[in-house]
């Protein structure tokens, strides 16, 4: 079963109509329900999306609340609770790539993709690509 790495970028926008690839990102769900792909995504990434949720983005608790619980209770969504051996692997590339403006949710992601070895990411943050991996919601930089 092909996966698919979810970001907080990617729920976001896939969430919140205000959001710059708010249609991209409804559309890309569509089609990868329609081919039974699956979205793997961390606490890590719901933390900080509950976050943004507050603020920048002033999203209600209570529907913030809904989303989570949605993204909880989805067959085809699995949450991977980062433990201490995942998280001291993140801190380790967090320390080791200083040159990059990761964050450490950024690399217990990009762990986590490799450990399960999937290459696209549903999310708008060029943080994966610089990573290695494929940005979904990108801008189109072609004229």
């Amino acid at each position: 079963m092909a996966e698919i790495f979810a970001d907080t970028s990617g729920w976001a926008n896939f969430f919140v109509r205000t959001e710059p690839f708010y249609a991209e990102a409804r559309q890309r769900m569509q089609q990868w329900r329609a081919d039974d792909f699956h979205l793997i995504t961390t606490n890590y990434v719901l933390l900080e999306l509950v976050a943004l949720f507050v603020s920048p983005l002033r999203v209600p608790r209570r529907e913030q609340i809904r989303i989570i619980e949605t993204l909880k209770s989805t067959s085809w969504v699995e949450i991977i609770h980062i433990d201490s051996v995942l998280d001291e692997e993140a801190w380790n590339l967090l320390k080791a790539r200083q040159d990059k403006n990761w964050s450490l949710v950024d690399c217990t992601s990009f762990v986590v993709m490799q450990h399960r070895q999937i290459t696209q990411a549903f999310t708008a943050d060029h943080h994966f690509e610089q990573a290695g991996f494929i940005q979904v919601l990108r801008r189109n930089t072609t004229n």
